[in-house]
C-alpha cells in the first residue's frame, strides 16, 4: 500500500512537518505578550522566483498543518490515512501542486506542533497549561503573518479554508488587505451565533467537569479523556445533518434485534459517537481544545468597526464565498451576509452554494464541486 501511495499521480507523496520558531514576543488582542513563538507548518510545490505563487491553506478546529500526502510513519499503522484536505492539494488538483506552493500551518493554541497550552512555558520550565493567554483569531493570523514573512512571500496568490479556516481566510483579507490576492471562505461565517456559542460553552463545561482536568494541570498525569470525547460527541453532531445522520444511522440498532432494556449504548449512533469521542481524545489536547473554540466564540470581524460592512471597506482581494445547503451550523444566510457586505463596498465577490446532503462537514466530503469551484476561480 506505502508504494501504491507514493506513486499515485495524484499525490503530493511522503511530506514532513517542518517548524518556524520566532524569538521575538507577539502581542496579543488581549493585550498580553506570547513568545518565543513556534509555528509547525507543511509546504507542497515549489515556491516561483518572484515568490507569487504561494497560498495558504488554513486548517479547522481539530485540524493540523497536515492537509495533504503522508507521514512516513503513518503508513506502517494498519489504517494509514494522508492529510486533512489530501483530494484537494496535489498535481493537478483544485490546489494544482505542479503551479502552487501551497502553505498550512497549525495555528497557535493548538497541540500539533504549534505554540499551545501544552508547550513548554520557558519561565517555568513546565507546560503552559492553563496559563497559556486567551488567544484570538487575529492573534492566530498574526503569527502566521510572521511564517509568510519567514518564507520571503509578500502576497498570497489565495488564502483557502473551511469553517474555522474560513474565518482565518476572512481575518487575512481584512488584516492584511495588501497581502492577499484572492479569498476563498468555506463553510464559514464572520462571527458565531448564540447557539454556535452555546454548543462551545457546553463542550467546554464537559472537558472542565471532568475530574482529570484539574484546572488544567493535567500534564504528566492522567488526561480528561472522558470530558473531551463528551466534548467531540457533541459538536460532532453540529457537524452533520438530520438528512445524513438518517441516511448513516436511521434507527439501526448496532448488533441485536431486540432493545436490551439496559442504558448500554445499542442504537448505531451511539456506538459511533462514542467511537469519534474515544478516538479524538487520544489525539488532540483538552486544554488546546477550550483554547481555540473560545477563540472562535471571540471572533467577530465586524465589532471593532461597527458593522462587518465597515470592516470589510478596505479589502483588496477577489472572493469565492461558498456554502452547503445543508449546513445548519455555519449557514448560507451566513455566508450571503459576507458576500452582501463585500458587494456592497464594490468587490469582486463570487458566492455558490453547493447543494449537499452532508451538513457542515460537506466541506471534507464533496471532493468534485468544490475542486471544480476552486480550481475554476484560481485560474
Amino acid at each position: 500500500m506505502a508504494n501504491q501511495v507514493i506513486i499515485d499521480a495524484g499525490s503530493v507523496g511522503i511530506v514532513e512537518t517542518q517548524y518556524f520558531h520566532y524569538d521575538g514576543k507577539l502581542k496579543l488582542e488581549s493585550g498580553r505578550e506570547l513568545g518565543p513563538v513556534t509555528l509547525a507548518y507543511e509546504t507542497y510545490g515549489t515556491l516561483n522566483e518572484a515568490k507569487d505563487n504561494a497560498i495558504l491553506i488554513p486548517h479547522a478546529l481539530s485540524g493540523n498543518a497536515h492537509v495533504a500526502g503522508w507521514h512516513a510513519e503513518d503508513l506502517e499503522k494498519e489504517k494509514a490515512e494522508p492529510g486533512w484536505w489530501d483530494f484537494m492539494v496535489g498535481p493537478g488538483k483544485a490546489f494544482d501542486t505542479n503551479r502552487f506552493f501551497v502553505v498550512c500551518s497549525n495555528v497557535i493554541g493548538g497541540c500539533n506542533g504549534s505554540t499551545g497550552p501544552n508547550s513548554i512555558n520557558p519561565e517555568t520550565g513546565s507546560p503552559y497549561a492553563t496559563d497559556f493567554p486567551i488567544v484570538t483569531i487575529g492573534d492566530m493570523v498574526n503569527a502566521q503573518r510572521l511564517l509568510m514573512d519567514f518564507l520571503g512571500i509578500s502576497c498570497w496568490y489565495a488564502v483557502c479554508g473551511g469553517s474555522m479556516g474560513g474565518m482565518q481566510s476572512l481575518q487575512w483579507a481584512v488584516a492584511y488587505p495588501e497581502r492577499v490576492a484572492r479569498c476563498i471562505p468555506v463553510a464559514t461565517t464572520h462571527r458565531l451565533t448564540a447557539q454556535s456559542i452555546a454548543f462551545d460553552t457546553v463542550g467546554r463545561a464537559a472537558i472542565m467537569s471532568d475530574p482529570n482536568w484539574k484546572e488544567g494541570y493535567y500534564y504528566g498525569g492522567t488526561i480528561p479523556a472522558d470530558g473531551l470525547a463528551l466534548a467531540r460527541m457533541i459538536a460532532f453532531i453540529t457537524y452533520l445533518s438530520e438528512q445524513s445522520m438518517h441516511e448513516k444511522f436511521g434507527r439501526k440498532l448496532r448488533s441485536a434485534e431486540a432493545y436490551s432494556w439496559q442504558f448500554d449504548p445499542e442504537f448505531s449512533v451511539e456506538t459511533y459517537l462514542r467511537y469519534k469521542g474515544d478516538a479524538y481524545a487520544q489525539r488532540f489536547d483538552a486544554n488546546a481544545y477550550l483554547y481555540i473554540t473560545k477563540a472562535m466564540d471571540y471572533f467577530d470581524l465586524g465589532a471593532q468597526t461597527g458593522s462587518l460592512v465597515e470592516a470589510m471597506k478596505g479589502v483588496r482581494s477577489r472572493f469565492l464565498v461558498i456554502s452547503f445547503s445543508s449546513d445548519w451550523l455555519f449557514t448560507t444566510a451566513q455566508s450571503r451576509e459576507i458576500v452582501r457586505a463585500l458587494r456592497l463596498n464594490g468587490a469582486d465577490a463570487s458566492f455558490v452554494e453547493i447543494e449537499s446532503p452532508y451538513g457542515h462537514d460537506a466541506f471534507l466530503l464533496e471532493p468534485e464541486e468544490l475542486t471544480k469551484l476552486v480550481k475554476g476561480f484560481l485560474q
